[in-house]
């Protein structure tokens, strides 16, 4: 991806692609594009307000059409046990679309992911790798790929 307008074609690419109940692991050094992937992929599903990064909140709830998101940021816990200690544990096993900034804040206790993307700084740019993980995750990369190929660029 060369630039932000990239890291914004991404994320509606993979908006068109969501399905109940994902988990999505967003990981990359601050600046790298995190919340204007997620910022993105909300715009292409329709929602018009404002759209920010949940470091203080820790999760902001996005009801768009047939999807519930939730937007976490866990840059700012200090032990794996602050995600626990939230009561976070319940979103991730419902229908709801889980994505997660900083996940590896949380340690072994969140969930594995379906879908991870690890966004990185490089040169004037910005390089995107996503790795499935599981049946769900792959459908999601399929389907987005798909949306690319029809007429999309990256």
């Amino acid at each position: 991806m060369r630039d932000e307008a990239a890291t914004a074609r991404l994320g509606a690419k993979l908006a068109g692609a969501l399905a109940p109940g994902l988990r999505i692991h967003l990981r990359g050094n601050l600046g790298a594009g995190k919340t204007t992937l997620v910022r993105a992929l909300l715009r292409a599903l329709g929602f018009q307000g404002r759209v920010k990064s949940p470091s203080y909140a820790l999760v902001e709830l996005y009801a768009i059409s047939r999807l519930n998101l939730y937007h976490f940021d866990f840059f700012r816990f200090r032990d794996p046990q602050e995600w626990s200690d939230a009561g976070f544990r319940e979103y991730f096993f419902g229908d709801a679309v889980c994505l997660v900034e900083w996940p590896e804040k949380a340690g072994d206790l969140l969930p594995p992911p379906d879908l991870e993307i690890l966004l990185a700084v490089a040169g004037t740019g910005r390089v995107a790798s996503l790795v499935a993980y599981t049946e769900a995750g792959g459908k999601c990369l399929e389907a987005a790929s798909q949306l690319k190929s029809e007429g999309g660029s990256s």
